[in-house]
This record gives C-alpha cells, structure tokens and sequence, in this order.
C-alpha cells in the first residue's frame, strides 16, 4: 500500500500547518501521522526518563547496581546487554571524521560480546565520556537512535493501531526501556486489542499494566522505574494525545523553545532479546529460529534450523541489502523491524 485514498489524506490545517515529520500505513488502512514536532516532544520525553535532560546526554555513562542493561551510554542511554552500544560504536569507528574512532578499535570485539567486564573499564569510560564532545559522535547518535529505535518503535505503534503522538511517545518509551512485546501481548490479553476497545482505552490500560509489572518486577532497581508511567499517566489525564505544547515532565518543561535545539535510569530488556551476529561457537536458540523463518517467509532459502552460522549471516546481508538497512549481517532492532519480529 503507497498511501491512504484520497479521502483519507490528512488535513494539514488540522496540524497546524507543521511538517510532516512520519507517515506509514498499515493494512486496516489507517495511517499514522507525526509531525516533527511530535517527533521531538516523544524524543525530549524519553531523554529526560533516561538523562534528566531534554535533549539527553551525549556523553553520559551510567553503571547501575543491578541494572540488567550493565553499561550504558549516550544521549538516550544504550546498553552494553543489548549489544546496541556495540553497534553504536562500531558506526562511530567506522565514520572517516571520527576524532577518538581509533580508540575504540581495541574494544569492538569486547563490546559485540556483551564482555560485562566492560563495566568497570575505566579507559573505555573516558573514551565514551570524551567522545560526546565529537560532533561527529552527536550525528552518529541522532541518526542511530531514529534508526534503531525511533523507526522500529513506529512501526510497532503503527501494526498496534497506534494513531495519536502520545499513544507512539509511549511504544517509543517502551522499546528504549525494554519489553514492549511482551507488555502489549499482556495488555491484549487481559483487555483486548487495540483495534477492540480503542486506543484511548487501550493506551492507559498499557501503562497501568506496564507499571505494575515494573513495581513487581524481581530486579529491584526496576521498580523505581514507575515514574515513567507515572508521566504517561499524567500526560493522559491531561488529555495531551497530540503532544501539544507546553507539558511538564517530571518538573521539567518542554516547550518551543527548548525543543530548538538524572533520575534512576535501568533497562527493562529481556534477555531473549539479544543482538545475533557470526560468532565462534554459533548462537543458536529459538531467536535464530524465528529469524530465519522469517527470512523464509521473505522468500529467501534458509535453512531454519535455530543455528546463525555463516549461510544465516549471508542471507540476512542480502536482506539488508534489500531493505535498503547496514548490510554488516548483524540481526539488531532495525533488521528485526524489517523482519516484522
């Protein structure tokens, strides 16, 4: 599908006018519409959540007693335990302007490892420190965060029946912090679909029941993560679902002007949810699995035997060739968004 019928093409009075920033479409044949505006306010929302700071941090390192994200770094706080901090860097080696590119060379393989030694690395925590100072590391920053998580994060609010700003600022929140999939699969069975009982039903039916498993959740640090739906929840009862300006997020305002450009900050990953990439012994398990099946439904030859060894790396670079993603083989956030996993 390229676009709505004519009928359904958005009014650009109605959004004031504002650039369009996100369109997609889904199959139900409804569209959603971000403006840059709204774009930014999701993006400011989150960096305050994990930086303190509107336009987050680009050089701040954090290590959190009990954090299952281990190391995290950058303008909104990716993890070592995701392996994203490995692909953060490696695009920062890998730009010809990097200023303390070849510092990290020595660190790479460590990093695609998920080494947690690396926590307590002190010349590794100056480089990271010392790096956000680069422009050129803020550029890669900006265009790895829309890539790996702001992109894949509309997608999924779009296949969710996600159509309002708020409603997406929260799937954003939700693949930053950790455990989107599961979170929606719990909400839809204990209340319904998206599609069922509305998305303003259904958004705070979410954030209720993703702060209650936060308050539960057995890695304790997690639990003083519920001012993030806290937020959500005051944004809702505002009746803030288009984002409009000005709002206040945990005592800081976002506004026009801010938007022209720490609190407790811990990743709520599942540990299924794993970089996959050729490594010596091969990764096997039921990830690798759902990835080749569906590399298969693409209608691409593979084998879906739960094993990325070196024919599974090959296809996924021809699917990323195809999708027009990094072609490095490596099965992060923007190729399992482009998988649809």
């Amino acid at each position: 599908m390229v676009g709505p019928p004519p009928s359904q093409e958005p009014d650009m009075e109605g959004l004031n006018g504002k650039q369009y920033l996100y369109r997609s479409y889904f199959f139900g044949g409804g569209y959603l519409v971000l403006t840059e505006v709204q774009k930014r306010v999701s993006q400011a929302i989150v960096n305050i959540f994990e930086t303190g700071k509107p336009g987050g941090k680009y050089g701040k390192v954090t290590l959190l007693p009990g954090d299952p994200g281990h190391l995290t770094y950058g303008r909104s706080q990716t993890t070592l335990a995701s392996g994203n901090l490995y692909l953060l860097i490696k695009a920062y080696t890998e730009h010809e302007d990097s200023e303390l590119g070849t510092g990290f060379i020595d660190y790479l393989a460590r990093l695609a490892g998920r080494d947690i030694t690396l926590d307590h690395d002190m010349r590794l925590r100056r480089l990271l420190r010392d790096a956000g100072d680069d422009p050129v590391m803020r550029d890669v920053q900006d265009e790895f965060f829309d890539r790996v998580y702001w992109t894949p994060s509309m997608k999924a609010a779009e296949a969710t029946g996600i159509s309002t700003g708020l409603g997406a600022c929260v799937v954003y929140d939700s693949k930053i912090h950790g455990s989107w999939i599961r979170m929606r699969d719990r909400t839809n069975d204990r209340y319904g679909a998206v599609k069922e009982i509305g998305e303003e039903e259904w958004v705070p039916k979410y954030v209720d029941t993703r702060k209650e498993w936060l308050a539960n959740h057995s890695i304790k640090i997690l639990n003083k993560t519920v001012y993030r739906m806290e937020a959500f929840q005051k944004l809702i009862s505002e009746k803030k679902w288009d984002l409009e300006l000005p709002l206040s997020i945990r005592g800081v305002r976002i506004d026009e002007e801010v938007l022209g450009w720490g609190p407790v900050r811990a990743s709520a990953i599942d540990v299924e949810e794993r970089l996959l990439f050729l490594q010596s012994p091969y990764m096997k398990g039921e990830d690798v699995r759902s990835v080749q099946v569906a590399l298969k439904d693409a209608e691409f030859e593979i084998d879906t035997d739960g094993i990325f060894g070196l024919a599974t790396k090959e296809i996924v670079e021809k699917f990323q060739k195809h999708k027009g993603l990094i072609v490095d083989g490596v099965v992060g956030p923007a190729s399992l968004s482009a998988l649809g996993l």
